[in-house]
């Protein structure tokens, strides 16, 4: 018996087959014949190109936002506990003298 060996395509190779398809000049089994490959692939490549299209186009602002807010914050506590801290020391050194 004849084992196929499973192919492994280059992410180039993947989006030449994705662009031809989203040409839409040829037919998704014209496309496939000329790559060698099957359709459904083909369709399962273009899905993933689809779905993550919306996300290429975020500039990422927002999550870098957030995280500078939350670092923000975040200081902020620190520096109202450490003068809370100073004030109750110097109350407590003025109890000594």
């Amino acid at each position: 018996m004849d084992k196929k060996i499973r192919r492994v395509h280059t992410p180039a190779f993947k989006a030449q087959v994705v662009l031809a398809m989203l040409k839409g000049d040829k037919t998704r089994g014209e496309i496939a014949s000329e790559f060698g490959i099957h359709p459904t692939q083909a369709d399962k490549w273009k899905q993933i190109v689809l779905s993550a299209l919306p996300v290429l186009f975020t500039d990422g602002k927002g999550d870098e936002l957030k995280s500078k807010e939350k670092l923000i914050d975040e200081l902020y506590k620190q520096l109202g506990k450490l003068k809370y801290e100073a004030e109750w020391l110097k109350k407590k050194i003025g109890y000594l003298e």
